[in-house]
């Protein structure tokens, strides 16, 4: 129905068309303030890993397949960020399916990043496929520590590696593992590159507090 004015020829939007500039609208909100993409892939991928079947040995390796798409690359090889989304995703699906989640959740406890150090040995290309193999080698009072693999479907080599320290807070690894296994899980040694990673973080930590301590002084005075 059209509505006439003199010298004004108005049609004013229907009820669908204004509904369809609000979700349009809402949506541009969205995708300027939050990585849209990101909380869509996260959830896909748990949902995935809640609907496979459960992994029980908590040490065992597993695998997830990609490729890169034209949104991962710059300069035609996967951007480097790119490889720590990744192996978000990777362990989201790793821990889930190995029951750590759950641990977590029933103790109360919490999981955040401490660090990660990636070595990168070859450019994953556009197009290209790859597995993502990623597994929990050792832990210890505080932290779990993982290993990622891409690893190109090409011809198998290892195009990255990364070490992971996954912080538990308001528990403990040894916590959660018992509660999962019912019982006291043995610590498995840590490989020596593993371990020099872990000499630098703690190296770092306490020329940090050094510099703390410095600075407090110096205030002070």
């Amino acid at each position: 129905m059209s509505l006439v004015y003199p010298g004004l020829n108005f049609t004013p939007l229907n009820c669908r068309e204004d509904t369809l500039l609000w979700i349009v609208g809402v949506l541009l909100l969205l995708f300027c303030s939050l990585d849209v993409w990101y909380y869509l892939r996260a959830a896909v991928v748990l949902v995935r890993a809640w609907v496979l079947s459960p992994v029980f040995d908590i040490t065992a390796e597993q695998t997830a397949s990609g490729r890169v798409v034209l949104h991962d690359v710059d300069l035609c090889h996967m951007n480097n960020a790119r490889y720590l989304r990744e192996c978000d995703f990777a362990r989201f699906s790793l821990y889930m399916r190995n029951g750590v989640f759950k641990g977590v959740r029933a103790l109360g406890a919490t999981m955040v990043v401490g660090a990660t150090t990636i070595r990168y040995r070859r450019p994953l290309c556009v197009g290209e496929a790859f597995e993502l193999r990623s597994r929990i080698v050792t832990w210890d009072e505080k932290s779990f520590y993982v290993e990622q693999r891409f690893v190109s479907c090409k011809d198998g080599m290892v195009s990255a590696v990364m070490f992971c320290k996954q912080n538990v807070l308001r528990s403990s690894p040894d916590k959660i593992l018992q509660h999962l296994c019912k019982r006291k899980v043995e610590v498995p040694e840590f490989p020596e590159d593993l371990q020099h990673w872990i000499n630098f973080i703690s190296a770092s930590s306490k020329a940090l507090r050094g510099e703390s301590q410095l600075d407090d002084k110096t205030k002070n005075e």
